[in-house]
């Protein structure tokens, strides 16, 4: 319980900045969830967030993660779990050193919770 009003919390603060709060889920994003389901989606989360946040160094940085294609790269954005700059503006998380295991938990339920949140509410809103 504890854990879920973290998420709500959170994603409650994020749909306040202008820039967060333009991120939702398209139709076809939505079939794609519906299609493939959400454990399915939380493998590809669990998976973009191993390969491209997690790391000590990352290249990219600030460009690793695409604006479409995904409903991953969508909720990224929306969630401040995008890059390693927005993990520490929004989180605390610091940059230049590899991702803790409850870090990369966080951020894929996270994601989940707000994936979970505009497959429930056609509107958007939380």
């Amino acid at each position: 319980m504890k854990d879920y009003i973290y998420y709500i919390y959170y994603l409650n603060a994020l749909k306040k900045s202008k820039f967060r709060s333009r991120f939702h889920l398209k139709e076809k994003d939505k079939q794609y969830v519906k299609e493939k389901g959400m454990e399915k989606v939380r493998e590809h989360a669990y998976d973009f967030v191993t390969k491209r946040l997690a790391p000590k160094t990352i290249l990219n940085d600030g460009k690793q993660t695409p604006m479409k294609g995904h409903p991953v790269f969508i909720a990224q954005h929306a969630t401040a779990c995008c890059c390693r700059g927005c993990l520490n503006k929004w989180y605390g998380i610091e940059k230049n050193r590899e991702l803790t295991l409850d870090e990369i938990d966080f951020i894929v339920n996270l994601i989940m919770k707000y994936i979970e949140k505009e497959m429930e509410n056609e509107s958007g809103n939380f």
